[in-house]
């Protein structure tokens, strides 16, 4: 069975509210321990961000602001998700390669992970991701 078949959207939890609504994460909704939050905007819509898998981390993508299209690749599958709702996290294992592409104007990727950066732990050659495999 593909790796991708385990990939998973996140409901995160949300308060509706007519001044504008309110989503939060809670370690409690999460499939693990969060231990680091980073963003990326000002991304230009011909730009690739990603470009890699990791080791042991595993990350929740969020699009908090536009829209943009990961792409998830197992070694011998790959599939394209859609992110264009501050709500929906996008659940990523570890020992996937993804890369980000098409961002909108003005979008900003939230990226919840399961580790502090460690460089060690990430694969950024395709053919050393395939080999790992």
């Amino acid at each position: 069975m593909s790796k991708l078949s385990y990939i998973e959207f996140i409901q995160i939890p949300t308060i509706e509210d007519l001044r504008g609504n309110l989503a939060f994460v809670q370690n409690d909704i999460l499939p693990f321990e969060l231990k680091r939050v980073y963003y990326l905007f000002d991304v230009p819509s011909t730009a690739f961000r990603g470009g890699h898998s990791h080791i042991n981390q595993h990350e929740i993508l969020i699009a908090l602001s536009g829209s943009f299209d990961v792409i998830l690749n197992d070694g011998n599958e790959k599939k394209s998700f859609l992110l264009n709702k501050p709500n929906i996290g996008l659940h990523i294992p570890k020992g996937i390669w993804r890369e980000l592409e098409n961002f909108s104007s003005g979008a900003v990727c939230l990226v919840l992970a399961s580790d502090v950066f460690e460089e060690e732990d990430y694969i950024r050659d395709y053919n050393e991701f395939l080999n790992s495999k």
